[in-house]
Order: structure tokens, then sequence, then C-alpha cells
């Protein structure tokens, strides 16, 4: 009987964090309990107010907004599972995939799992060809420096065993989407099973509430640099 561990970071979500936590919900994964913990980066849309109202999930709500990678930090910390999976609000990723995303693990070849929006025949929307080139360019550069082979170092479908989490979550310090490859980093010097899987991608727009920016890709690849070279 293993446990997954839903962590969802939430920042003015309200269009969609119902519908996720309902498809979230509705996913059958046979003898695997689901454990749905949202983490509200300090939402100031409602957001909170829809949280509250829907049971059977646990929530903490952050004073102020710290960003992706505060969010994700506190997620780590409060996860019981024996695997923990990252979770986006806002329906760009299709939970039903988390069967694919964690069958490596399931079957005990991996320890962690990335799900490639790029390594797939799934649906993928069409949108925003810099941002395309954005994600290669910094997988690329990650994996430089790593020595892995990942072609989406920047999605957001991680999924790694309790014991990966425990030997990270105390020293992650990105606040914003530097959390990304600063796990990646993390995940390559700890020498772990690292495994990637083709997901679907449901992209929005910026009109649709897409947050992510330039300057968030530009500072990536300081991350990218920071994490492989200077951390530990």
């Amino acid at each position: 009987m293993h446990k997954l561990s839903i962590i969802i970071p939430s920042y003015n979500e309200k269009a969609t964090i119902e519908e996720l936590i309902k498809r979230v919900k509705a996913v059958n994964l046979d003898n695997i309990e689901k454990e749905i913990i949202v983490i509200d980066d300090g939402s100031k849309d409602g957001t909170r107010d829809i949280i509250k109202s829907i049971p059977g999930i646990k929530y903490v709500f952050h004073e102020k907004n710290l960003g992706k990678g505060g969010a994700v930090k506190t997620g780590f910390h409060k996860a019981t599972g024996d695997i923990v999976i990252i979770q986006d609000a806002d329906l760009e990723y299709d939970p039903e995939d988390y069967k694919k995303v964690l069958k490596p693990i399931l079957i005990g070849q991996a320890d962690v799992v990335y799900g490639s929006r790029f390594l797939t025949g799934e649906p993928k929307r069409v949108l925003f060809f810099w941002h395309l080139m954005g994600n290669k360019f910094l997988s690329f550069i990650s994996n430089l420096l790593t020595g892995l082979t990942l072609t989406d170092m920047e999605t957001c479908y991680k999924v790694f065993t309790k014991e990966v989490v425990d030997s990270f979550k105390d020293k992650l310090v990105s606040q914003r989407f530097g959390i990304e490859p600063e796990l990646t980093a993390r995940m390559a010097k700890g020498k772990w099973r690292i495994y990637e899987v083709g997901i679907a991608y449901y992209g929005r727009s910026y009109e649709e509430g897409k947050k992510i920016g330039f300057w968030d890709g530009v500072s990536a690849i300081w991350h990218v640099i920071r994490f492989n070279i200077f951390s530990r």
C-alpha cells in the first residue's frame, strides 16, 4: 500500500483551483492513498475561500507571497506519503498522467521521475515559440552541468520517493521558479535513479493567467549555474 502526497502550490487561482482538485480526487490509482496538500501562497483573489470549502484536503496559507519555490518547500515538509508529486493549480497538467509518472517508481526502477512535455505523443497546446526555445535551452544548460539527458527540466511534474525528498527538503533555498533547476541539480548530485516519461500539456496564455515571464527565464539561467557549480 503506497501513499501519494500531492503538493499543489497556488497563487491567485480562483478560476481553476476547485476544478483541479476535483480532477486530482477523481484519478483512480488503485490501492494508492492520496494526500492532497494545497499551499496557498498569499492569494488575494478569493482562492483561499474556495480552498477552505473543499473537503478531504489539507492546506497551508502563507501570509505573504514567497513564490513557487517557497510554497513547494512548505509542501515537502508537510508531506507524509512515501511518494511525493508536485501539481500546479492551473490545469496545464493532467492528473490522469499520474499513472504514467508513478510507474517507474512503483516497479522499483526509479527514485525520481520527470514528466516531459516534449518526450511525448500526447496532446500539447501550441503556444509561445520563445517559451519552447527557452525551455529547451535551459534543459540543455542544465544537462551540460549535471551530466543528465533530460528533455524537460522545467516541467511541473516531478515525482520523488520520500527518501529523496528527505535528502533535500531542508536545503532548498529558491523562492520563485528557480526551484526547478535547484531540484534538478540536487537530484543529479544525489546520484538518484532518474527517469523521464511523456505527458500531456494544456498550456494557457497570459490572458488565461499564465505567470512565468521573460525575467524568470533569465534568472533561471543563473539558478542553473548557481546550484550546479556554487552550491552543495
